[in-house]
């Protein structure tokens, strides 16, 4: 068996013999990626507590939070159930479990839209715009407040860094649901 703590390279490079120490380099790799996996965990795990606290003290998921701030944020403060469903990456049943818990609160209200009377249009209740007044400042907010300060070159390089996260983890594809449902697999 091969100790690493050891293990050194020598390398001839136009007559000169360099001495490549592995295992220093070995332990450099695991301990940036190390870095990196406790860097996520902490994200996951602030945006865990923020929801356990909004969940408490308003009723409201992050998700049912964003969806409604995304109303208020609206022209006419009305959305589609499409516009939703892209904006928060989320699946189609996901968006109207989030809306049919927002419309039994009365936060929101679905209209028959004017010229499609297949499609309806989400609009933002009085009731909605009250609890959003309410509504603490979410870490998400406080987020795209602070990434919007970012040159366009740095949130560049955020979003091309957090897409090679997402393509290491091989979850691409996943949508952004807030829940584990039972029906959905673990790989």
């Amino acid at each position: 068996m091969i100790n690493l703590e050891y293990l050194c390279l020598n390398m001839m490079i136009n007559g000169n013999i360099f001495i490549l120490n592995l295992s220093y380099y070995l332990k450099r790799t695991y301990l940036d990626s190390l870095e990196i996996i406790v860097s996520i965990r902490k994200i996951v795990r602030s945006l865990n507590l923020e929801s356990k606290a909004i969940q408490k003290d308003f009723g409201l998921s992050i998700t049912q939070l964003l969806c409604l701030g995304n109303l208020q944020n609206s022209p006419s403060y009305k959305s589609t159930h499409k516009d939703l469903m892209d904006l928060l990456s989320l699946n189609s049943s996901t968006i109207s479990g989030i809306l049919n818990r927002l419309e039994k609160r009365g936060y929101i209200e679905r209209l028959s839209n004017e010229i499609d009377k297949r499609s309806k249009s989400i609009i933002l209740t009085t009731s909605g715009l009250t609890l959003l007044e309410a509504a603490p400042n979410v870490l998400h907010d406080r987020l795209a407040e602070k990434l919007d300060k970012l040159s366009v070159m740095d949130k560049a390089m955020v979003q091309k860094s957090l897409s090679i996260v997402i393509s290491a983890m091989g979850i691409k594809g996943l949508d952004a649901s807030p829940l584990l449902t039972s029906d959905e697999q673990i790989d």
